[in-house]
């Protein structure tokens, strides 16, 4: 394997969304919104190929309330690839950039029903032997519509990192 990490960019969009189109545990936004987050939030975002293929892709941002905190949006490892630390890898590559020098926290939800996500962030944070917090961000009837057809989602709290 010969990833190389990087930035997203704007032509990056349209590989990021046919990654997650393929994984099915993930909600699947439109491909305009990857769009943005690759033009917008690259400084806390990163794309992995290998070769020409993406294999990896983070979406994060730093919510100007919560300067000490990056929020990861959405983790995505292609299947290919799952089992070799690439989403750790991924983290650590955002927070050594310059733009996250003052992050201190990670947070992300996660839906009980997305085990891996879960193993990822309680293993995240016992590699850096910091605490992970968890608690409940949107119940189910926090979504919209008459079916409740989208699970709760619990938020990962990890830190403070040293």
């Amino acid at each position: 394997m010969n990833y190389q990490f990087s930035k997203p960019e704007k032509s990056d969009g349209a590989s990021a969304y046919e990654l997650i189109e393929n994984i099915p545990i993930l909600d699947l936004n439109s491909s305009y919104s990857y769009l943005l987050w690759c033009e917008y939030f690259n400084e806390t975002s990163v794309v992995v190929k290998d070769g020409e293929d993406t294999v990896g892709f983070i979406s994060g941002f730093i919510n100007p309330s919560s300067p000490d905190t990056l929020f990861i949006w959405q983790v995505a490892v292609a299947k290919s690839e799952r089992g070799q630390g690439l989403a750790t890898k991924m983290i650590d590559h955002i927070l050594k950039r310059r733009f996250c020098r003052d992050v201190k926290y990670i947070e992300a939800t996660v839906s009980p029903s997305n085990i891996p996500s879960q193993k990822l962030f309680k293993g995240y944070a016992n590699s850096k032997d910091v605490p992970c917090d968890i608690s409940v961000c949107f119940s189910e009837d926090d979504f919209p519509g008459d079916e409740n057809d989208h699970e709760q989602e619990n938020t990962f709290r990890i830190g403070p990192l040293k």
